[in-house]
């Protein structure tokens, strides 16, 4: 799109010819994002769609609403937690290249690594960080400065980090360990996480416009994030960005919508770039999109984890994607191999914007791809369930959540979520009314939001296989707290 608001069919924001496949009706699918925006209160968004061999790019709004500058298709938004697919994508490749073997534990190539957990900080294996099952508790933010030994010093301060679960036994998302897994990278490259990714990934794809350090994204049109509850208009973020750059390897990446849909290219065509250069292997990518780990919550980005991505299936075909989040700006990325496609928006705020990527990828993988993207909420008829064993409090480092019964009205129960120790009083806390989806032996499942113009989200009751209670909210396992009576 120009700056004048009218689709560019000349070129994409890589200067490449932009040939519009049949099928692809551009008109009707920039009417359609820019009636969402403005439906939804979400101030600017770029879209590419991988399709019929071409990406397709859109873009509408304004970066900035007190600037007013316009969104065009080379603009650059910050992916946050999207960007783990790339750091993946280094790990895999390393292992790939016979540097690292990604069953052997952590401490084999970084000595010095260590969480509270002794024993875990000598068995956690590299496979462990990319899918999540470590147990390392997945929050620990440590701005350990600009200099190119960040993560290196990252690592050194991780070692007070505990554990939400013992490795191996559940999957619970952890940012942390994918900033452990890029000082891997630097210790078998001898390169920074930075370089190693401009050599690795983004010069081999020509990803032009994808970049992790601040002072890059300011040769481009860069938005800004807004904050904002869902149905009002959002504000700007009083900073661009609140991740030190020891954050990098969990959500430090910063690309335009076609740059994200290009890397999403590599695994649809086996590990190869546009131009036939092999970047990475065949088995690779499927070892990369291999189920690995079944997920407690099987909506929020997948029924099970990869190496790096959350993965899906959807009437039968396989998909896999990742969802980012940073200060005001909300990143999704959604690909389907065996059909073609990849669907990556980027949006610069606003509380509905997911409500705008769940109706655009569902109206496209339908019309695209001829798959339909299941919807998530409560069971249509009532569905009784005894509550009492999910009633109290849940807590891991910096959060804590208390479940209470509620009227039936208002949902069976509602989870408070709050800052606790080094986090208390940083964000007002947060309520939400949950109501049953399913109820089986091995877990209860709710739908859970804030009011009736949020989206719903899966809230997941379930035990360990040694009894413990735990609840799986956000992608992340929380345990219950014992009761006084119970731990005397």
């Amino acid at each position: 799109m120009s700056q004048n608001g009218t689709v560019n069919e000349g070129t994409d924001s890589n200067g490449v010819p932009n040939q519009v496949a049949t099928g692809w009706d551009v008109t009707r699918w920039q009417a359609r994002l820019d009636g969402l925006l403005a439906t939804h209160h979400v101030p600017g968004a770029a879209l590419a769609v991988l399709a019929g061999g071409e990406i397709h790019e859109l873009a509408s709004g304004v970066l900035h609403t007190g600037t007013g500058v316009e969104v065009t298709t080379d603009s650059v938004f910050q992916i946050g937690s999207v960007s783990k697919g790339y750091t993946a994508t280094l790990v895999v490749l390393l292992a790939e290249a016979g540097k690292l073997d990604l069953d052997a534990p952590v401490v084999d190539v970084l000595p010095d690594f260590a969480v509270a957990d002794p024993e875990a900080s000598r068995t956690i294996t590299v496979r462990q960080l990319l899918n999540h099952t470590s147990g390392i508790e997945g929050d620990y933010v440590n701005d350990t400065g600009r200099g190119d030994d960040c993560l290196a010093r990252y690592v050194q301060g991780a070692k007070s980090v505990g554990l939400t679960n013992p490795p191996g036994v559940t999957m619970s998302y952890s940012s942390t360990a994918y900033n452990i897994l890029g000082r891997i990278v630097e210790v078998l490259t001898g390169k920074t996480w930075d370089e190693a990714l401009q050599e690795l990934i983004f010069a081999p794809l020509g990803l032009g416009h994808t970049m992790t350090l601040p002072e890059e994204v300011l040769r481009f049109r860069a938005a800004m994030g807004h904050m904002g509850d869902p149905g009002v208009d959002p504000v700007p973020t009083p900073v661009w960005n609140m991740l030190p750059r020891s954050a990098g390897p969990y959500g430090g990446i910063s690309a335009t919508a076609a740059d994200v849909a290009r890397f999403a290219r590599l695994f649809i065509d086996g590990g190869t770039a546009p131009d036939g250069t092999r970047v990475m292997s065949a088995e690779a990518v499927e070892a990369m999109l291999n189920r690995e780990v079944e997920m407690p919550d099987q909506w929020f980005l997948g029924a099970h984890w990869g190496l790096g991505w959350g993965l899906f299936e959807w009437d039968g075909v396989r998909g896999f994607g990742h969802d980012g989040s940073t200060f005001g700006q909300l990143a999704y990325l959604r690909a389907i191999p065996e059909k073609g496609i990849a669907i990556a928006l980027l949006t610069n705020g606003g509380g509905a914007a997911p409500k705008v990527f769940e109706t655009l990828c569902r109206e496209l993988t339908a019309e695209l791809a001829g798959v339909t993207m299941p919807e998530f909420g409560p069971a249509d008829e009532e569905l009784a369930v005894d509550t009492a064993p999910f009633v109290g409090s849940y807590r891991r480092e910096g959060f804590l959540m208390t479940v209470t019964d509620r009227p039936a009205d208002e949902g069976v129960l509602q989870v408070k979520y709050e800052g606790t120790d080094s986090l208390k009083g940083t964000f007002e806390p947060l309520f939400w009314n949950l109501f049953p989806v399913s109820d089986t032996p091995s877990k209860t499942v709710f739908a859970g939001r804030r009011n009736a113009k949020d989206g719903w989200i899966p809230v997941v009751f379930y035990a360990l296989p040694g009894g413990a209670r735990y609840v799986h909210f956000g992608v992340r396992a929380t345990a219950k707290a014992k009761a006084a009576a119970e731990a005397a």
